[in-house]
């Protein structure tokens, strides 16, 4: 079985890389792309998989937006960490899934319904994809609890989101930070892709704050944002094409 990996956190495509193999270790990883944009080109250039593990919010938008630039005849899988529409539909339509953090066994079922896929089935199962994409809506206000109050920000005036040690800030483009209790994925799922991009596991940033963007020695790039940031914030080499391309309005 040639497999292909569509997920933008690193961990979580190891995890998935030994469970599958622990599965059978016969099945073939033909490749590993993290956005919409690495993903399509890999599609188009690349021999096609038997079976596609993709997780449904990736570093530059939804998965489902990858099925309006490409014909996608392949089986897929979708992962996802907490999405109930998600959930709700894939029920409705039997089209299957796996919730984060993925479970050996429910891995092991996943896979033991693919082998029984008729290629009918498999027709019939890629046509129900389009159904699955919802509309699309963005955020754009949140509220921040602080103390025994809700504090409303506009994303507009947002420069970036920050977690470390399972603790996020929102760094705000007047110099104030305040702490959120959703983790990065969370966030990324409900912000407009144009507007923000994960850059890293760390950091998630608006276009409108960043400032300066720097050639690094390995080939990474450095961004700079109009306020102070905690640590300096990097986007991977395999990762810089991509974010380019996001910057300068040429993806989404």
């Amino acid at each position: 079985m040639r497999v292909l990996i569509v997920e933008d956190e690193t961990t979580a495509q190891e995890n998935l890389r030994e469970m599958l193999h622990e599965y059978d270790s016969r099945i073939e990883i033909l490749g590993i792309t993290e956005g919409v944009k690495q993903t399509i080109n890999w599609l188009e250039k690349s021999e096609q998989p038997d079976l596609i593990f993709m997780d449904i919010h990736l570093s530059d938008g939804s998965a489902f937006t990858i099925f309006d630039m490409i014909n996608i005849q392949t089986p897929i899988i979708f992962t996802t960490a907490y999405d109930q529409y998600a959930i709700d539909a894939f029920k409705v339509n039997s089209i299957d899934y796996l919730l984060k953090p993925i479970k050996q066994e429910r891995l092991k079922e996943a896979l033991d319904k693919f082998k029984r896929l008729t290629s009918n089935d498999i027709s019939l199962y890629m046509q129900q994809i389009l159904k699955l994409r919802p509309k699309q809506t963005y955020k754009e206000r949140l509220l921040i609890p602080i103390k025994d109050k809700l504090m409303p920000i506009t994303l507009s005036e947002v420069s970036c989101f920050y977690v470390a040690e399972k603790a996020t800030n929102i760094y705000m483009q007047n110099g104030e930070v305040y702490p959120y209790v959703k983790s990065l994925e969370q966030i990324a799922a409900m912000l407009d892709p144009n507007k923000f991009i994960r850059a890293n596991k760390q950091y998630i940033l608006s276009r409108n704050s960043i400032q300066e963007i720097t050639i690094w020695f390995d080939s990474r790039l450095r961004i700079t944002l109009n306020v102070p940031t905690p640590e300096y914030i990097f986007i991977s080499k395999n990762k810089a094409s991509e974010f380019k391309a996001w910057f300068t309005n040429e993806i989404l």
